[in-house]
């Protein structure tokens, strides 16, 4: 490890070099890479530094209390070395989480497919719920949330509704967010006052670059409609909406949020574009040797991962066997706390295999 990470500073001190040469900065492509690059390297070299500073401590007062010492200094230097040793291993657990391999989507954009499942308009307010409890942590993120398409149902929830997540690290946030989500509560609708159970899936897309998917112009069939709301109604006389369909694969997108034709279109790619990179990252998974394959839950769409009970206000991660009795403000955006616990479990398992 250690070997790895003098490696590593090497590379940041040149990186810092190439950075203020006149030459590099005059071809901005190249730069902007270092600059990347460099700020990639930055919070383990600084975290190696400071390590390497309480290595050095450690040996100083190693060296004091072998020559002859006043009981109560001893103390003092016996009392230091303590401190630092915890602090030493403190920093070697944060090295390995820091060299653990990232993954490459993590700071990625997001697109989020939320789908009602089972339980009917109750499944449709549901998946309602579940866009605000997104759009929420968006805020508190900071990032931008863009609709995309949403089949909206008369009394106030979505049958679908598919969103962009703009922001750095969502991708990192959010993965482990696909699969069931069930909710548990009373209808408004229910006289007598029984619990229903349905169901409403999510599916959480890292955003893909052009570059990184190859599409076939050809290959696409583009056919362009009336936009419409709740119920089927035309919301407008314009050939606005646009359905997007990919021959080699079958997968189709549509989009009729903007007024514009020119932008559903561009919203309707960038959903195909991430649906055919998480093909790609599906198979790429499928090859990976199954014993270093690590994942909270499967990652299937079809696994059940969290339950909302409303009579007993409490939300159960059931991957990680957390349960919190925070419903309210779970729904309300306050994801951090099982996000952070969906994070830490993922690291933990990682060093297992790694």
């Amino acid at each position: 490890m250690l070997e790895k990470l003098a490696e590593m500073e090497v590379r940041y001190k040149e990186l810092s070099l190439l950075l203020a040469d006149p030459e590099v900065i005059a071809n901005q492509a190249e730069w902007q890479k270092l600059v990347k690059d460099h700020a990639g390297l930055q919070e383990i070299v600084s975290t190696y530094r400071s390590y390497k500073g309480v290595l050095e401590e450690i040996g100083d007062n190693q060296e004091l209390l072998g020559d002859e010492l006043e009981a109560e200094f001893r103390q003092l230097v016996e009392e230091e070395l303590e401190d630092l040793l915890e602090k030493k291993e403190h920093l070697e657990e944060e090295l390995q989480l820091l060299l653990l391999p990232k993954d490459p989507n993590d700071d990625k954009n997001v697109i989020v497919e939320i789908r009602s499942g089972a339980g009917g308009e109750e499944a449709a307010l549901f998946a309602g719920d579940l866009y605000r409890m997104y759009s929420r942590y968006a805020e508190s993120q900071r990032w931008k949330t863009d609709i995309i398409d949403a089949s909206p149902t008369d009394i106030g929830g979505f049958k679908e509704i598919i969103f962009v997540l703009e922001g750095k690290g969502a991708y990192s946030r959010l993965k482990y967010e696909s699969g069931v989500h069930r909710v548990q509560r009373i209808p408004t609708t229910e006289s007598g006052g029984r619990i229903h159970t349905s169901t409403v899936t999510v599916a959480v897309l890292p955003e893909a670059e052009e570059v990184e998917v190859e599409i076939n112009p050809n290959e696409l069939r583009i056919d362009t409609f009336c936009s419409s709301g709740p119920g089927g109604q035309s919301v407008n006389t314009t050939y606005s909406a646009v359905r997007i369909t990919h021959l080699p694969t079958g997968l189709v997108v549509s989009c009729q949020d903007e007024k514009s034709q020119h932008k559903n279109r561009d919203k309707a790619m960038r959903v195909l574009r991430a649906r055919l990179f998480d093909r790609a990252l599906e198979t790429q998974r499928a090859e990976v040797d199954e014993a270093r394959r690590v994942q909270v839950g499967t990652g299937d769409r079809s696994e059940r991962i969290r339950t909302y009970n409303y009579p007993q206000g409490r939300v159960t991660d059931h991957r990680i066997g957390l349960t919190l009795h925070k419903l309210e403000q779970v729904l309300d955006g306050s994801l951090d706390e099982i996000v952070d616990v969906l994070v830490t479990n993922a690291q933990a398992e990682k060093l297992k295999v790694g």
